[in-house]
């Protein structure tokens, strides 16, 4: 099974309430990794709270451009929550 994204929610403080394929829901910070041409304007809070899942490719996505592959969103989710992951 290709992992994908099917739920993608803005929270406050830079963090993303995500559901996968897989049946995993969590919430995840990504305030720590805003960094770099691309990802670094979505500091801006009305741009970070653009985050969606990707009609097509079914990545996270802003509207600015910015994606991040479901897998690179995953195992970090689980680790900040301590395995605790739904």
């Amino acid at each position: 099974m290709i992992l994908h994204a099917t739920e993608v929610t803005s929270l406050s403080g830079y963090r993303l309430f995500l559901r996968f394929n897989n049946g995993t829901a969590g919430e995840e910070s990504l305030a720590n990794e805003l960094d770099g041409e691309v990802f670094e304007p979505l500091r801006a809070p009305a741009l970070f709270a653009t985050a969606s899942q990707h009609p097509v490719m079914r990545t996270v996505a802003w509207a600015n451009g910015a994606d991040v592959a479901p897998k690179l969103l995953l195992e970090p989710m689980k680790t900040q929550q301590g395995n605790r992951a739904a």
